[in-house]
């Protein structure tokens, strides 16, 4: 961002002396911010050089009165470069501050406040943030820091100097240097944009840098196991305890659509009757604080069942003896291997398995799959809930009957009044 300083010395009239002499009044202009004052100096207008801006000929009274204006015109200059050598954004109260002798005071920058809005956050994991969403940020952070450095060559950067050339440099940054996708790229930039919106609701940024930004997630289509494929899992007889348990728990998460940690919290107090008087999880979601009511299916009730008495269970409170997520990732690649699924297994396919396979394609209304998934929109829901080719099959062998049995078209014509 360039700013310019605009100066103008001229001869006042309206403050003239009985002699009839102006003062000399100086006027500096930055981003259409101005200030005046007097120099104390008095002359005959017709002897100033307006464009010039210094007294003609060759006088003594000349020569002292355009020394001065030299020396003046040199000032500016110096405290411009004290300004820029500072790194303090160039704005008329920070140039008044450096011309007329006080000490400046230092614009806010922008590491500072991430850092302390990160640190806010991490004093609310576990009761409003999960600790994944304080690592993603501490994440952003440190791309952000490497990004002032490669791009401005500092560690840090004065919150005036954030514009729309920023924000766009930064997400070219993050494709390109850092080869982050498309949709993580718009994830760190979401972080950064949360600090930027602080700093506005403060007041420490005047004009929003992300005016005319656009860009947005692209949907990615995630594995899920087929019918066929999650009966043949379910199915396969396991020999190895750990992958027969990893896989247990992934069926679980199948029938029940709980993400990781969300299963990994449960214990036997998340059991509850429900509405029905059959057996129901409640649970609050750890990524969103929504409360998740599940009723319990056959198969997951069995599982609960299964490892009632398990040591690790018993001995910490679990309701299942599940492994770190990055074993579970682990182990389940095993599980697939063995069960020759040609997919790439991980623990959230469970959770997309149990949207589309085993709740839409069987007629579960997409309002109660969301209910049940502890979702606050149902456009959430759609990113899970794909129809699959065997849904759309059957609703097409329904319409099949309905058409061979009244052998026509429902008559959609209106009559004419």
């Amino acid at each position: 961002m360039n700013t310019t300083i605009t100066l103008h010395i001229y001869a006042r009239a309206a403050k003239a002396n009985a002699a009839g002499l102006h003062p000399l009044y100086v006027r500096i202009t930055i981003d259409g911010k101005r200030t005046e004052f007097s120099s104390k100096k008095f002359i005959n207008p017709k002897h100033l050089d307006q464009k010039m801006m210094k007294m003609k000929g060759n006088t003594e009274e000349a020569r002292s009165i355009n020394s001065y204006l030299e020396k003046l015109k040199a000032k500016i200059t110096q405290t411009q470069i004290v300004l820029e050598y500072q790194e303090i954004a160039l704005t008329l109260e920070s140039f008044m501050h450096v011309f007329i002798g006080k000490s400046a005071e230092r614009e806010r920058t922008l590491i500072p406040v991430f850092e302390e809005h990160n640190k806010r956050l991490f004093s609310l994991v576990g009761i409003e943030y999960a600790q994944g969403t304080y690592e993603r940020y501490q994440t952003s952070l440190q791309h952000t820091k490497e990004f002032i450095q490669y791009q401005y060559g500092v560690n840090d950067i004065a919150l005036s100097k954030i514009d729309h050339r920023f924000i766009t440099d930064y997400d070219f940054y993050l494709r390109t240097k850092r080869a982050c996708g498309n949709n993580t790229t718009v994830r760190y930039i979401k972080n950064f944009k949360k600090i930027i919106l602080i700093c506005i609701a403060n007041g420490w940024i005047q004009k929003d840098p992300f005016l005319n930004y656009k860009t947005k997630i692209q949907e990615v289509e995630r594995d899920i196991l087929s019918q066929e494929e999650l009966q043949r899992l379910m199915a396969k007889e396991i020999n190895v305890e750990r992958l027969a348990v990893v896989r247990d728990i992934f069926v679980f998460s199948c029938f029940t659509g709980l993400a990781y940690i969300d299963v990994k919290q449960l214990t036997p107090a998340n059991l509850t009757k429900g509405i029905d008087g059959q057996m129901w999880i409640s649970t609050h979601r750890q990524k969103t604080d929504t409360l998740s009511k599940i009723p319990l299916l056959d198969t997951a009730r069995l599982i609960i069942e299964k490892y009632r008495n398990h040591p690790k269970s018993g001995n910490e409170g679990m309701l299942l003896p599940i492994l770190t997520n990055q074993k579970m990732n682990a182990y389940l690649k095993e599980v697939a291997a063995i069960c020759h699924i040609n997919k790439e297994l991980t623990f959230h396919c469970a959770r997309h398995t149990f949207a589309t396979i085993v709740t839409l394609s069987n007629g579960v209304p997409i309002e109660s799959v969301s209910k049940m998934l502890g979702h606050k929109s149902i456009k959430t829901t759609q990113h899970y809930a794909k129809i699959t080719d065997r849904k759309v099959a059957n609703d097409m062998e329904n319409l099949k009957k309905i058409l061979n049995h009244t052998g026509k078209l429902p008559n959609t014509d209106k009559k004419s009044g």
